[in-house]
């Protein structure tokens, strides 16, 4: 199991939004099912210009004072564990998230990452993402910020075994979410049924657009309880959602639209997150 199997989708699909890197460019836009004539160019192009991040609808709201527990199965194994804890602070959300490996996987190749996102509470665009991450001999410190007075995504980032350095920016429209914020801004949609929303997702490179279609309603079974779901299909041009075998998320089918389940299904097997509990 490789660093960005675990990692990414602990992150973007357990956390994502949605384990991660999701695309760069994340957008909340309800956006009409696309048919399938014309070429593949166009339909990128419509894609794309509908993207855009929704300001918080009202009604909606985030799950400020919990913390969401979830642990990860891989061929009847568990993976790991990951969690997520959301506190307001003024006009701004911060989640705080944490990914670790365990077990014969732990063995296998170690992962022990965490995480601190920051977006604005009614826009939801991301003001900042900060990764401390530990992924086998890999260690790094990486701060994004991202400047939409300049229209960039800052990326900084220390090699912490050698202590080397890099710095970068790449361009952002005007709103993105990020790739621990990203699950929590889908949350925050009305997920209706046969719906597909796009949307800018930047994790410090090219912002890409990242598409989430309702595909239906099923009762799920975790240790945390067992839910009426809505049942999503992240998909884009991002790490873990790129040529991949099939990403799925199920959250509540109430008021909160909490993720209780992901599943993705790669080459090498499927791996299946799940809730275990909800603490404050």
């Amino acid at each position: 199991m490789t660093v960005n199997s675990i990692t990414r989708y602990f992150l973007v699909v357990a956390l994502v939004l949605a384990g991660s890197g999701l695309p760069a460019t994340i957008g909340a836009a309800q956006t009409a099912t696309v048919s399938h004539a014309g070429s593949q160019s166009q339909t990128e192009a419509r894609g794309s210009a509908a993207a855009r991040i929704e300001p918080l609808r009202p009604g909606f709201e985030l799950p400020n004072g919990q913390t969401l527990h979830y642990e990860a199965d891989w061929r009847f194994v568990t993976a790991g564990v990951a969690s997520f804890h959301l506190e307001r602070t003024g006009s701004q959300e911060h989640i705080t998230g944490s990914a670790d490996s365990t077990g014969v996987v732990a063995l296998l190749f170690r992962v022990a990452d965490r995480f601190n996102s920051y977006f604005d509470a009614k826009t939801l665009c991301s003001y900042k993402l900060i990764k401390h991450t530990e992924e086998g001999s890999h260690r790094r410190e990486t701060i994004i910020t991202y400047d939409y007075s300049r229209g960039k995504a800052v990326l900084e980032e220390r090699n912490l075994k050698d202590n080397s350095q890099k710095r970068t920016e790449n361009d952002i429209p005007g709103c993105v979410t990020d790739v621990v914020s990203g699950m929590l801004y889908v949350a925050s949609l009305p997920l209706q049924q046969g719906a597909s929303y796009s949307f800018p997702l930047n994790d410090g490179g090219k912002t890409v657009t990242v598409r989430a279609h309702v595909e239906g309603k099923e009762q799920v079974k975790t240790p945390a309880g067992t839910f009426n779901t809505i049942r999503v299909g992240p998909e884009g041009e991002y790490g873990p959602l790129k040529n991949r075998g099939g990403v799925w998320i199920w959250f509540t089918d109430d008021a909160q639209h909490l993720p209780v389940q992901m599943r993705a299904r790669l080459f090498w097997g499927t791996l299946t997150i799940y809730l275990t509990s909800i603490s404050k």
